[in-house]
C-alpha cells in the first residue's frame, strides 16, 4: 500500500479541528482535605485536558453513560505529591447552565510511599476517582468546584492513606 493511499484509508482518523479531539482543558487551585499526618501541604495546581466524547446513538441516560470523555491531567505543588493521572469522564447535564461530573482512572505520582512525612501512598499506581459541580458561565467558560481521591484500594503492601483534593476550576471549552 502506498503512502498515499494508507494515509486516505486513515484519514477518518484526523480530524478537522482540536474540538474534534480535544473538548475541554482545564485548570485548577486545590489544597489537601485530609488530616494533618497524612495531608499534602500548601496549594495544589491542576492541569487537565478533556477529549471529545465517544459518540452514540442513544438518547437520555444511555447517552451519558455511553459518552465518556477521556481525561488526561497533572497536579502537584511546592508542598504537595506530583501527579500524572487519566481516566475517563461521565458529565451530567442538571439544568441547562448547572451540570455534574464524576470519574474514575489511575495516577502514578512521587509521593511518599511507606515511611516520611506526609500521605504514605503504598505503592506507586494508584486508583483516583473524581466528581465536580459546575456552572457553564458562558458557551465556552466554566467554573466547578471539584473534589478527587487517589489511593491503593489496599491492594499493595504497605499504608493506604490516600490522597484526597477540593478545589474550583476554570474550563474553557473548544
Amino acid at each position: 500500500m502506498s503512502t498515499v493511499a494508507a494515509f486516505g484509508y486513515f484519514s477518518w482518523l484526523l480530524p478537522a479541528s482540536a474540538g474534534e479531539i480535544f473538548d475541554e482543558v482545564r485548570f485548577g487551585a486545590n489544597s489537601s482535605i485530609e488530616s494533618a499526618r497524612s495531608s499534602d501541604h500548601g496549594p495544589i495546581g491542576s492541569a487537565e485536558i478533556y477529549l471529545a466524547p465517544f459518540s452514540s446513538s442513544r438518547t437520555g441516560v444511555a447517552k451519558i453513560l455511553l459518552e465518556p470523555r477521556i481525561q488526561v491531567g497533572v497536579s502537584g505543588g511546592s508542598g504537595a505529591t506530583d501527579q500524572v493521572y487519566t481516566g475517563l469522564n461521565w458529565h451530567v447535564p442538571l439544568t441547562e447552565t448547572v451540570f455534574a461530573e464524576f470519574g474514575a482512572g489511575g495516577t502514578v505520582h512521587n509521593g511518599n510511599l511507606d515511611s516520611g512525612s506526609g500521605p504514605r501512598l503504598g505503592c506507586r499506581l494508584l486508583f483516583r476517582e473524581h466528581a465536580a459541580l459546575g456552572v457553564k458561565v458562558t458557551d465556552t467558560v466554566n467554573v466547578l468546584a471539584t473534589v478527587d481521591h487517589s489511593s491503593n484500594a489496599n491492594l499493595c503492601d504497605g499504608p493506604n492513606d490516600g490522597l484526597t483534593h477540593a478545589g474550583l476550576a476554570l474550563g474553557l471549552t473548544f
